[in-house]
Formats: C-alpha cells, structure tokens, sequence
C-alpha cells in the first residue's frame, strides 16, 4: 500500500494531540467524520493498528508509535525537499507572489515596494486576491510566496508568522441600523443581530470574525461571504452586520455602510506569514519591510 502525504499529516495531527476532534477542528479543517476515515483506511492499508481509541481517549499502539517517528521524518524530508526544489526554481525566477484575503492598504504596499526595490532590485512583487476558503490565504498550496493575513492562520507546523498591527474590531452596520446613532458598540448589543460570516472552511478565523469565543450564545449566522468585497455587499443589502479591523473600516469607507467600534472584545493582529521552511533571502526581506513600515517606532 502505498500512503499520501495527507494521510500521514493526518495521522501525525490525530498522534500528537491524542484526539480526532482537536486534529480536526484546530489543525486540518475537515471533519471529524472525515479524519476518522483516512485513519481507518491508512490501518487498513497497513494490515495494523495505530491507534486505540474509546469514547473518551485516543492512545497510540506499539506499531502507532513507530508510524509517529517514521511520519515525522518523511513530512520533514519531504519539506526539505519542497524547500531545494523552490530554492532551484527561484534561481530563474525573481518574483514573489503576495497573498491577501482584504485590501492591504495602510502605506504597506508603497513602502515595502520601495524597499524590496532598494535591497532587491532584481525582483519584481506580484499580489494576489484569495478567498477566505483558504485560510492560509494561498500559502498552503504554494499559490503565493508569501501573505498578509489577519489572525488566526492555521498552526500545523508548515506557517510562521509576525504581527504586523494590531487593530480594534469594529461592527459594519447596514445605513440606518438601529445602531447607527451610537459612537461605539458593545457585543451585547450585537449578540441578536445576525451576522455575514466567512466560509466554514476559513476555520478559526471564521469564528474569529464571529467573535465566537466572547459570545454567550451562538451567533446568528445570516450569510457567507467568500471575500470583503462580498461581505461589505450583504452588510449594504440589509442582510446582517459584519465585524472587521479598524484600518479596514477606513479602506472600504462606503455611503450604504457605517462602522462603529466594538469596545469590549480584543483587538484584531494583522501578520506577514510565510512557509516554514521557505529560506529564501526575498522572502526574509518582504518579512522585515512590512515589519519596519507598520512597526518601527
């Protein structure tokens, strides 16, 4: 039998935190359903248990203990792999890809043009659009080289990240809401409203921009968007309200949608984030330009 990558990212998430349920939801975004699947597949392929599990723990056999070390060495060796084969292709190529979910904005782009151009004038910055269905915002599947994404990203060992700003959540309020007239808000107030929500497969950060973890009651969900653009449209067609970061209140000011601070949930971090393993000079610098531009005192 022969296993996928997959199957053994799958495997390692499930062994090292001894529950299908976190391995699912916090690492790899599927189903539980779905996971408990694969596992039962990659043992059968086998012809061995990995795992037993109750209704209550997960714990590793002898032979699921050898699979964890043998799986961590073939997902690294594979990363080492991804990381020679861009390191080769990137001699011939001289452009990075910039992922981003919502309109950058705050002088970012300029300054760190400026400065990839003063330190790498060689290389040439593309920026690309990705819908919230990908919450690593086109790192995962090496669509770009790099992203500026808002927190959470997807904490499974192939990201690193380094908060760029941080910023208030404030509420987008279709015109005329009864809450129109308040200079703040508080979640209380929004807890009946019904909420524009990203997609499901957005994981954490779906919940985030819900404010899931503040809330006392589940969030009343009125649609999905799959992208700002599509979030701001609802909000502007009466059809619920939408949390988001105070810069980006500014950048898609609009006369059919008003926006009012949330003052009592915690703020929102925008990051640069990058593949692991990507040891690339370009990418380093990108890193430290957008941190210098919105950091340095």
């Amino acid at each position: 039998m022969d296993a996928h990558l997959r199957d053994l990212r799958y495997f390692v998430a499930v062994a090292e935190e001894l529950s299908f349920t976190k391995a699912a939801s916090e690492r790899l975004f599927i189903s539980q359903p779905a996971l408990s699947k694969q596992i039962r597949q990659l043992e059968a392929g086998l012809r061995v248990k990995l795992l037993t599990r109750d209704r209550r723990t997960v714990t590793l056999t002898k032979a699921g203990e050898v699979m964890l070390s043998q799986a961590r060495l073939v997902l690294a060796q594979w990363e080492r792999t991804q990381c020679a084969v861009a390191e080769a292709a990137a001699a011939g190529d001289t452009t990075l890809t910039v992922g981003f979910q919502t309109r950058i904005g705050r002088g970012l782009i300029p300054a760190v043009t400026t400065r990839m151009a003063h330190v790498l004038p060689e290389w040439t910055l593309l920026f690309r659009q990705v819908s919230w269905r990908d919450p690593t915002a086109g790192l995962s599947d090496a669509e770009v080289d790099v992203a500026i994404a808002w927190l959470p990203v997807p904490d499974d060992g192939q990201l690193d990240w380094r908060v760029v700003a941080t910023e208030q959540r404030w509420v987008a309020l279709p015109a005329g809401h009864r809450l129109e007239a308040r200079p703040t808000v508080t979640l209380a107030e929004l807890e009946g409203e019904p909420f524009i929500a990203l997609p499901a497969a957005a994981g954490p950060l779906r919940g985030f921009w819900l404010a899931a973890d503040e809330r006392t009651t589940e969030p009343r969900i009125a649609a999905e968007a799959a992208t700002a653009e599509e979030t701001f449209e609802a909000v502007a067609a009466g059809l619920g309200v939408a949390l988001l970061a105070a810069g980006n209140a500014e950048i898609y000011r609009r006369d059919d949608v008003i926006c009012r601070p949330v003052t009592d949930i915690p703020p929102s971090e925008l990051a640069v984030v990058w593949r692991r393993h990507d040891g690339r000079r370009a990418v380093r610098v990108f890193v430290d330009a957008c941190h210098r531009c919105l950091c340095a005192p």
